[in-house]
């Protein structure tokens, strides 16, 4: 990877603020940053090669980030928020029994024998995705915490499911590297909550912020690392890493001078590459070639959005439901994962990423009837 090839790479990615810039379309950053991607990568114009070692590994620290930055925005010391979380669970358990439903009819009708996979795809929710949709559309209240716990609640589920129902053979290993990952990360947060009460962490920061040191931001990326490694290490996705790590941080509470060089170093460099990276190695062209599975992809984003909007009935504003339907790092890790182990179909693997941008252009559209209906009073 060249510096010509990372500046072009952050070049396009301003594709994603200038789609964003005009208030009234309401469009996520991310949306753009992904069809740029998408544009010049394996289904468009292949300028930019996502399978190109550096590229990889650096979007890879920019997914761990953005799952970082995830986990800490959301907002579990709020009272709200934890009054919320038996609210988002029934609706995550809901959404989960509904997708195991239609997923036995799916794995019929297109007889791929993928019903767990697709169970898991469907009842799945991308925090990475939807909390910076809220935050860059400014949706609050009490209906957004209630969405927000039951995205997390999903999120979570539906990561540490994944490998148990995609490498069977492997399920109890993966198992234990979620435990043990789950672990570090409880071990992390008591570790906070004893260096916050006990004044250290504030005479830190205040040597940080005098001398500049942001030792605080190099101590948050080494916490973050170390777990990236030990989760690649116990053959668990670096998503649980970075959300747990974040709700880690988040439960003691995190600095705002920490959030603002995280916001810098996500928001302005990481975040854009992971987001281009992954739009670039979609490759859409698989469709072409067979055409049958356009029908799975089409089913798989419709029947997620759809059974998150049946959420409806236990008082979830619909434009919530479409939003927490949005896919992302789970069809991608399933896509990853599934080609490695040679267990999807050829043409599988693009509907299972064609469903989950079905579901990036829903959320595109529930975010803006979500602005549009006042979810952005508190």
């Amino acid at each position: 990877m060249s510096f010509s090839t990372l500046a072009l790479i952050m070049a396009i990615g301003l594709a994603g603020p200038l789609l964003a810039a005009r208030k009234s379309w309401n469009i996520p950053v991310v949306l753009g940053e992904l069809g740029a991607g998408i544009i010049f990568g394996a289904t468009g114009f292949a300028i930019i090669d996502a399978s190109e070692p550096t590229f990889t590994f650096l979007a890879d620290v920019g997914f761990a980030v953005t799952m970082f930055v995830a986990g800490t925005h959301v907002p579990v010391r709020d009272p709200a928020v934890r009054s919320a979380i038996g609210k988002g669970a029934g609706r995550a358990a809901l959404v989960g029994v509904l997708a195991a439903m239609l997923a036995v009819v799916l794995a019929h009708m297109f007889d791929t024998g993928h019903a767990a996979l697709y169970a898991v795809l469907l009842a799945s929710s991308s925090a990475a995705l939807i909390l910076p949709i809220v935050d860059s559309l400014s949706l609050r209240g009490t209906s957004i915490l209630e969405m927000t716990a039951q995205v997390a609640i999903a999120d979570t589920a539906c990561i540490v499911a994944l490998p148990l129902v995609i490498d069977k053979d492997n399920a109890v290993r993966a198992a234990i590297g979620a435990v043990l990952v789950s672990l570090c990360a409880v071990a992390l947060f008591f570790a906070l909550r004893y260096l916050e009460s006990s004044g250290l962490r504030k005479r830190v920061h205040k040597l940080s912020e005098d001398r500049k040191f942001a030792i605080e931001l190099r101590v948050s990326l080494a916490i973050l690392f170390a777990l990236a490694a030990v989760a690649t290490t116990s053959h668990v996705s670096i998503m649980l890493a970075g959300f747990a790590a974040g709700l880690a941080v988040a439960g003691v509470g995190e600095p705002r001078r920490v959030a603002k060089q995280l916001f810098a170093v996500n928001d302005g460099f990481l975040g854009p590459l992971f987001f281009v990276w992954l739009g670039a190695k979609i490759d859409l062209r698989e469709l072409v070639e067979h055409p049958g599975y356009i029908g799975l992809g089409l089913a798989l984003g419709i029947g997620a959005v759809a059974v998150h909007c049946v959420t409806r009935l236990l008082g979830q504003p619909l434009p919530l439901g479409a939003l927490a339907a949005t896919q992302l790092g789970v069809p991608i890790a399933a896509v990853t994962v599934g080609t490695q182990l040679n267990i999807l179909q050829p043409g599988e693997p693009a509907a299972i990423i064609l469903g989950a941008l079905v579901t990036m252009a829903v959320a595109g559209l529930a975010g803006s009837l979500a602005v549009r209906r006042g979810l952005t009073k508190v």
